[in-house]
């Protein structure tokens, strides 16, 4: 499978993926820069950090924002596409200062699951909540740097990464009420590969994991823990990815050249930019935000 690089953005950290079934296009993001890409083009930059985004039923985006300017201070918007206007919907009221979101994305019945993380990628202080909106519910706690969500086929297995955990969580997943249980390890992810970061899964039960500083993504059965698949993408940060395209068959991935030195990104120049890679299986779509 040959990858196929479509923006040479040198994103700080790009992330977030989100493909738009109904308008055929991949939106992005690079969190450090404040930018949401559509396709290679710049469609906004705000004042705030964008953890990650997804795509409204009713149009437009949600986003998860934390402002730069007061720490701590982290909430979800609304952004309608054609005015490039944000709207305030909720705030998180007990977020530990120096905490941003990190990586999220909407459950099958649309509802924004969104995660946080200590800025400073050391500390137990980040949590991921659920937004379905009205009120926001905490989900998990002690959580370092809050990564890949993915759901199973029949929806009732929700998939979640800590980064620094090396670890893939699965949890018995309650689609009427949102809830999560019984938390397992099914992955666990050896060093050489680089850590594991921002996820998606496919229609056949697997797990496409990018690999951050490991330069490949991965796939994974989850039912036996075993290593399918590695793909070695030209970017040393490997951030995420998504399914995209009329048939869902294609991968969208993300790239960040934060924290490497000159020496790595010319061994890997085109790290931050965004790349495709066509697959022979179906993926699961994005879901939209409901609320």
């Amino acid at each position: 499978m040959d990858i196929e690089l479509l923006v040479d953005a040198k994103a700080t950290l790009g992330e977030g993926p989100i493909w738009d079934s109904h308008t055929q296009s991949i939106y992005w993001i690079d969190i450090l820069n404040k930018r949401i890409y559509s396709g290679s083009d710049i469609l906004t930059e705000l004042d705030d950090l964008i953890g990650c985004i997804a795509p409204r039923k009713n149009g437009g985006l949600i986003l998860a924002v934390s402002e730069a300017a007061k720490e701590g201070r982290s909430s979800f918007a609304s952004l309608e596409l054609d005015l490039i206007k944000l709207t305030h919907l909720s705030s998180l009221k007990s977020e530990p200062l120096n905490n941003r979101f990190n990586d999220g994305k909407c459950d099958p019945r649309g509802r924004f699951l969104a995660g946080t993380m200590d800025m400073g990628e050391k500390q137990p202080k980040g949590s991921l909540y659920s937004f379905d909106g009205r009120s926001v519910t905490r989900l998990l706690s002690n959580v370092t740097i809050s990564n890949g969500l993915a759901w199973s086929a029949d929806y009732k297995t929700f998939y979640y990464i800590d980064t620094p955990t090396r670890e893939v969580k699965a949890f018995d997943y309650d689609l009427d009420k949102g809830a999560i249980a019984n938390p397992r390890v099914v992955i666990c992810t050896p060093e050489s590969l680089g850590w594991p970061d921002g996820m998606t899964s496919d229609m056949q039960g697997n797990l496409w994991i990018a690999m951050w500083g490991g330069a490949q993504i991965t796939r994974w059965n989850p039912n036996t823990g075993q290593l399918l698949e590695q793909i070695p993408v030209p970017a040393k940060n490997v951030s995420s990815c998504v399914f995209g395209g009329k048939n869902l068959n294609q991968l969208y991935i993300t790239s960040a050249r934060k924290g490497l030195d000159e020496d790595t990104l010319t061994q890997y120049p085109l790290t931050g930019g965004l790349f495709c890679l066509q697959t022979n299986v179906e993926g699961m779509p994005t879901f939209e935000f409901t609320g």
